[in-house]
């Protein structure tokens, strides 16, 4: 089994109600316990609308996660390109880049929010034309390139970046990808990775409502066939995949802990204020539900239910690099972080191979026990017969 990387990714998203300035705090402590748990990165996002989204600027977020932590990997989850001039955006990442001493990560994407797109004057037709055109010179500028470049919603004359990327060869890029293969494509076309969302968490799997575990293997074909073409390796170390985890001590538990929550954001966030057409019945929502679990779309239940949700999502995917657990905040604060510690400390490991050492070393131990016991019986023969000498 090949080890694989773990992570988190936070858009945030927050029922409305509760006070901003804690929720902020208690994000950050969840980036922290990340920390102290060993996971690799954590990835959080950027919205302007909706209430439920309630973090406008993941570099600030970011910044302040980094001065908590020690050793995790910090992205923007992401980065939404045509909403900021690309000039602004690959400055900000270099100083991210070195105020965390090589931890900083840019994940970019074209927003999902129309509400965004609306406040700012964004057409929803466009966004996907800005964002490869802010790519494109985002990535020219990082590889140390003057940059003279006119669009319809930028100019850039002779941009140059005055700081350089804090570690030589820079830091990943990764462009992220959900209902369409506009993401995996452009990824593979311009050299940098991918992050895909598996599966739409609110259980309604119809098209351009998220890719769908099963069409993970047809996504990776698409980034491959457009890095052949442009010279560029495919390498599936840099996929990521991002799906909701929570492990209990039962499926039962797992179930209880998070249905309520994933219902409310079902309701209140998807349903009213979203406006995405769902069965709003009971019956339709628990159908949804189980049929997204089933599917691999959530990933729940004990620590053996998620070792094998996670190989299930391997096998279907045909292999990636890094799994990030998407944290919903449907589970109570307390739930969320036992999930979290239960992930690390005993699902994570069978991936990782970080425990087959001790495994090894107990297994050795067991199978030797006959020879130690003897052993030891006749150093205590031994013992006791120079003391009868000695007498």
């Amino acid at each position: 089994m090949s080890s694989l990387r773990f992570g988190a990714f936070m858009s945030p998203l927050h029922p409305v109600g509760e006070d901003p300035t804690l929720l902020l705090q208690r994000d950050l402590e969840i980036v922290q316990r990340l920390d102290e748990l060993n996971y690799d990165e954590v990835w959080i996002g950027e919205h302007h609308s909706s209430g439920w989204g309630s973090i406008s600027s993941p570099e600030v977020v970011l910044a302040a996660a980094a001065e908590r932590t020690r050793r995790i990997r910090v992205a923007t989850g992401v980065t939404a390109l045509p909403y900021h001039h690309p000039f602004m955006v690959a400055e900000r990442a270099v100083q991210l880049d070195h105020l965390t001493r090589g931890r900083f990560m840019l994940g970019v994407g074209a927003g999902s929010v129309i509400g965004d797109m609306h406040m700012m004057g964004v057409a929803p037709a466009d966004t996907r034309r800005r964002t490869e055109q802010s790519l494109e010179v985002i990535v020219r500028l990082l590889r140390g390139h003057v940059v003279t470049h006119s669009t319809d919603w930028f100019a850039l004359a002779d941009g140059r970046l005055q700081l350089q990327p804090f570690t030589p060869g820079g830091f990943e890029i990764a462009v992220a990808s959900a209902a369409s293969p506009f993401g995996m494509r452009l990824a593979g076309r311009l050299g940098v990775s991918a992050l895909s969302h598996a599966a739409p968490p609110w259980g309604a799997m119809r098209a351009g409502h998220g890719i769908g575990v099963e069409k993970l293997a047809g996504q990776w074909q698409h980034l491959a066939e457009a890095a052949d073409a442009a010279g560029h390796e495919a390498s599936r170390s840099r996929w990521r995949l991002a799906v909701p985890v929570h492990v209990a001590h039962s499926r039962d538990e797992a179930v209880e802990q998070v249905y309520g929550g994933w219902l409310r954001q079902r309701v209140e966030l998807w349903t009213e204020t979203m406006g995405m057409p769902m069965g709003r019945g009971d019956a339709a929502a628990r159908k949804a539900f189980e049929s997204t679990v089933d599917a691999g779309g959530i990933i729940l239940g004990d620590v053996d239910d998620c070792v094998a949700g996670v190989q299930k999502l391997q096998e279907a995917s045909g292999g990636f690099g890094t799994l990030l657990l998407s944290i919903q905040h449907w589970a109570r604060h307390e739930h969320t972080v036992e999930s979290l510690d239960l992930f690390a400390r005993h699902v994570a490991p069978r991936f990782t191979g970080s425990a087959e050492g001790l495994r090894a070393a107990q297994s050795w131990a067991a199978a030797s026990k006959a020879i130690f016991q003897r052993e030891n019986h006749e150093a205590r023969t031994q013992v006791t017969s120079g003391q009868e000498t000695a007498r």
